[in-house]
């Protein structure tokens, strides 16, 4: 299932998108499904 405002990439071609409303079913991209992308740790500040 594609939760909502999630970014998505495909492996292959890098191509991103951002599922806007929740759904059954998966992204696909060259046959093969989009991994779901995780937000990059920010730098502390101490």
């Amino acid at each position: 299932m594609n939760e909502t405002g999630k970014r998505y990439t495909c492996a292959t071609c890098s191509t991103q998108v951002i599922c806007v409303k929740k759904g059954e079913g998966s992204f696909t991209c060259h046959g093969a499904p989009m991994e779901l992308r995780t937000a990059k740790p920010l730098p502390s500040s101490d």
